[in-house]
């Protein structure tokens, strides 16, 4: 280890020490919280791909009989003349 590594940790332990005691960390209680709410998410994820997988809704038929591209050009073009 060189001289300025050394010189770096040996102000960097008590400091380190003075952060651990007035530190709040979130333990293993926070990481269980965390890993229950990423597994709703992802559960809820799931299950909303399911059901959008589920619907099916007939599309309603153009009254003019034109439908996509040609019939907006046709359209676009009764309007103008």
């Amino acid at each position: 280890m060189s001289a300025s590594a050394s010189l770096a940790m040996t102000h960097l332990v008590p400091l380190a020490k003075e952060l651990d005691e007035d530190k709040v960390t979130p333990g293993v209680l926070g990481f269980i919280v965390f890993a229950v709410m990423a597994l709703a998410v992802w559960g809820l994820m799931k299950s909303m791909n399911r059901h959008m997988g589920r619907v099916d809704f007939p599309e309603s038929e153009d009254p003019g009989g034109r439908g996509g591209r040609e019939g907006a050009e046709v359209a676009g073009a009764e309007k103008r003349g």
